[in-house]
């Protein structure tokens, strides 16, 4: 039993809810936002999501509970990699830390779209043609194998086929016009370099979804558990950005671990015909991977001078 339209009607009230008040605190606060507020912020969205998920066993059942859990510790830990990305890109078009809250919120917001977008065309996909759950499972490997191998590989924003495409195709102004996206000069409208980190923000979100939404189709195709699990994911991604920025480098072999979970969620839809993995089995296997690879990185620190850079590029 998948969820009605009151199910969805509550997610879009919660989560608009939640979008406005985080918007209306952060456009009335214009500062550089604290640690402690961000860590508080992302308790919040952690709290809800898991609340959202007792509600899903009040009214489905244990097993689609269960479903929308292990789906998003799997999104959640996944999207933990996008900071690195959105780390980088802030920091190489050196945005003024009190302009960093509006265009993550926005980024964010154009990141959900674009997401919901590939996840209804995921499952219609899996739907009319069952043989593409083989091709997400060898791609869902290909990525894991060379996240594995390439953690340490930089990403160079100005390779990006978006930072190209808007540069040939929009005036940009040298300033950040007092933090909006678009200005008047010289009678001229044009754009702003942070409209710039708002166009690489949502699509290069969008480019770790490739790994993300077919990881999250081998526990469930249940459309609402996928669009519940994945969005909350991601809403958290701007307080997690502010709260971990600064010590997320510390956990070098997250992308080691993340890397087994693609790859051993590659495998299950693989062999999904042949072998029946219980969802408890899969939610067990990706929280005690992801712990052993957060504990190894704190009782294993890396030498000063070696931080890895983000994975993937656009």
């Amino acid at each position: 039993m998948s969820a009605s339209f009151t199910g969805y009607a509550t997610f879009a009230v919660v989560v608009t809810v939640l979008l406005a008040l985080d918007l209306g605190v952060g456009q009335r606060a214009r500062r550089v936002i604290p640690v402690r507020e961000a860590l508080q912020w992302s308790v919040l969205w952690i709290l809800v999501a898991v609340l959202f998920g007792v509600g899903i066993h009040a009214r489905l059942g244990g097993a689609k509970a269960l479903e929308y859990f292990t789906g998003y510790l799997v999104e959640l830990s996944l999207s933990a990699d996008n900071v690195f990305v959105f780390l980088l890109i802030i920091t190489y078009f050196r945005v003024p830390p009190e302009r960093q809250h509006k265009v993550l919120f926005w980024g964010i917001l154009l990141a959900i779209l674009l997401r919901v977008i590939f996840i209804i065309a995921g499952v219609a996909l899996v739907r009319r043609l069952h043989a593409v759950i083989y091709v997400f499972g060898a791609l869902l490997i290909a990525s894991g194998m060379r996240m594995a191998k390439d953690k340490d590989a930089a990403v160079d924003p100005e390779t990006s086929w978006i930072y190209r495409l808007a540069r040939r195709t929009l005036p940009f102004t040298d300033d950040y016009g007092e933090g909006h996206f678009f200005v008047r000069r010289d009678g001229r409208r044009m754009a702003t370099p942070l409209f710039l980190v708002l166009l690489m923000l949502g699509p290069t979100d969008l480019l770790f979804a490739v790994d993300s939404i077919p990881a999250v189709l081998a526990i469930t195709q249940d459309p609402f558990l996928i669009l519940t699990s994945n969005i909350f994911a991601v809403l958290g991604l701007r307080a997690m950005f502010f709260a971990l920025a600064g010590v997320i480098r510390l956990f070098h072999y997250l992308s080691v671990g993340l890397a087994v979970v693609l790859i051993l969620i590659g495998a299950k839809m693989l062999f999904s015909d042949a072998v029946a993995v219980p969802t408890f089995v899969s939610l067990l296997a990706v929280a005690v991977i992801l712990g052993v690879s957060i504990g190894a990185s704190l009782l294993f620190p890396k030498a000063e001078g070696a931080a890895s850079a983000p994975r993937g590029g656009s």
